[in-house]
């Protein structure tokens, strides 16, 4: 649904009080996380999405991926999996569903959790998804809302996905780009996680999932009541994405994304409409954007490039907040 409308359907809720519960629904984080002591919290986060490919393993990858990133946008480690399926039992065969699983249960693996479970239910078309639980210390978790003035803004996967897989229904992307979309989006964010966990540098941290760039660094640069500057130009994108929004493709989620930002940002230099449009472009298993340390940016990114986040990019910085705009591009 709308991040507009989804936010005024959670402020309607009543609060919870349990002290242990870290992280809920108000705050707007990737994942809820509730302490279990003092040194072990687990984080828990579902997501469920329709098919963007027919090759019914490689949606299970994408769909677990997906999934499975939103623990370690919280700095956690996955301990279980459910899933979580849609099924037109009646229209598609039993070797469909047991594709999609087998994928989902290559990246499952690979994140070194273990599949206990799941649901499915019958449906007009395939969805899926898991319900993951991971681990977490409590003081060593990453939130959204604590990235600082002066701290330098990676993010570590190249944006575009949305429009490319609603491009490639009309058979508008080469084999190449959507080769190389499919392997970005089938990739754990597992390493990237472990690498900034180790340098201890992480400040605030996101993955871009379908708010797009734009909508997750404004949930970053809200909740920690600053601004994002960044760089347009140092951006990483997947081959032919902006030029898919050239030929006039979209996303069914721009709109929703454009009255979700378009108040709060400020463009430095007149951008094409390409451009603007891939800087709302909804993900699917996006990268992560984080806030770290402004004088071990360099580093970081160095680090993360030696552990084979080849993608992993420089491209910004937090200043204070210039009301109206949290987001600043140049």
């Amino acid at each position: 649904m709308s991040p507009v409308g989804l936010a005024k359907l959670l402020d309607g809720l009543p609060k919870t009080t349990d002290p242990n519960l870290l992280v809920g629904f108000k705050t707007g984080e990737d994942a809820g996380v509730y302490r279990i002591d003092a040194v072990t919290a687990l984080v828990h986060t579902a997501d469920i999405i329709t098919p963007p490919v027919d090759d019914p393993v490689v949606f299970g990858r994408i769909a677990a991926a997906n999934s499975l990133s939103d623990v370690y946008a919280m700095g956690g480690r996955p301990l279980t999996c459910l899933n979580l399926i849609g099924f037109p039992s009646a229209d598609l065969g039993p070797e469909i569903l047991a594709g999609i699983v087998e994928g989902a249960l290559e990246k499952i693996t690979e994140a070194g959790a273990v599949l206990a479970g799941g649901h499915t239910m019958d449906d007009d078309e395939p969805k899926f998804g898991l319900s993951v639980t991971g681990i977490v210390h409590p003081d060593r978790m990453w939130l959204n809302s604590g990235a600082r003035v002066g701290d330098a803004l990676i993010l570590t996967k190249p944006i575009g996905s949305g429009v490319l897989f609603n491009a490639n229904l009309k058979g508008w992307v080469s084999d190449d780009a959507m080769a190389t979309c499919y392997s970005t989006v089938s990739t754990l964010n597992k390493i990237t996680a472990e690498v900034l966990a180790t340098a201890g540098v992480v400040h605030a941290a996101t993955d871009i999932t379908g708010f797009g760039l734009s909508g997750h660094a404004l949930e970053m640069a809200r909740a920690s009541s600053v601004s994002l500057q960044i760089d347009v130009d140092a951006l990483p994108q997947l081959p032919e994405a902006q030029a898919m929004y050239e030929r006039g493709m979209t996303t069914g989620v721009n709109a929703a994304n454009h009255e979700l930002v378009d108040g709060v940002t400020h463009f430095a230099r007149a951008l094409p409409p390409s451009l603007r449009e891939l800087l709302i472009d909804p993900q699917t298993s996006g990268g992560l954007l984080v806030a770290v340390d402004g004088d071990q940016g360099e580093a970081t990114v160095r680090a993360l490039h030696e552990s084979g986040v080849s993608h992993a990019t420089l491209v910004g910085r937090v200043l204070n907040f210039e009301p109206p705009n949290h987001l600043l591009f140049r």
